[in-house]
């Protein structure tokens, strides 16, 4: 095969794209903040309100974050505080419940599993730079979180409420969004 014929996608080029991702991951400025439209063959029937979730918290956080913000880890995080905080709407309400409440039905192990899980979003946000009194305040949502969710029979409604996960991704995108005016 000669030389003109190869094929112009630029296959060695270190900063070429394949369509789907891009391969230079220096360039934190070009990072997209959605995955362009979604289809319901793309998704499962339950996926539907998450996505809409995560479309509308994409669209909140596009002008708040700093280029240098990894969106990706944000987004996870997102993810992690609705399924524990709001993934499900309660019939004939506009109010939405996560799995925290569910898993302290289970004595003692289920309240250290969810406050476990929310960990993950207190550590990411220390990953990604999040000031230590922000983290503090993280801590301690997930601990009243914890404790106030161990209380016999009282503990699963009070998990219903308290939505620490979903106040603690809010706590992190503003101590970030906030970075660059500091």
């Amino acid at each position: 095969m000669s030389t003109d014929d190869t094929d112009d996608t630029d296959a060695g080029d270190e900063h070429a794209t394949d369509g789907d991702h891009e391969t230079d991951h220096d360039d934190a400025v070009d990072i997209p903040v959605g995955d362009g439209p979604r289809t319901s063959s793309d998704e499962g029937p339950d996926e539907s309100a998450i996505s809409d979730l995560e479309d509308a918290f994409d669209a909140e956080i596009r002008g708040e974050l700093p280029p240098t913000v990894d969106r990706a880890a944000v987004r996870r995080m997102a993810a992690v505080a609705t399924l524990l905080d709001e993934s499900v709407e309660i019939p004939g309400t506009d109010y939405r419940v996560g799995i925290d409440p569910l898993l302290g039905v289970v004595p003692g192990a289920g309240d250290a599993v969810a406050a476990g899980v929310s960990l993950y979003i207190v550590l990411e946000s220390a990953r990604l730079g999040v000031s230590y009194g922000t983290l503090l305040a993280m801590l301690a949502n997930v601990s009243v979180d914890a404790v106030g969710g161990s209380v016999p029979v009282l503990g699963a409604l009070f998990d219903a409420v308290w939505k620490a996960n979903k106040w603690n991704v809010e706590l992190a995108v503003e101590d970030l969004a906030g970075a660059t005016e500091r």
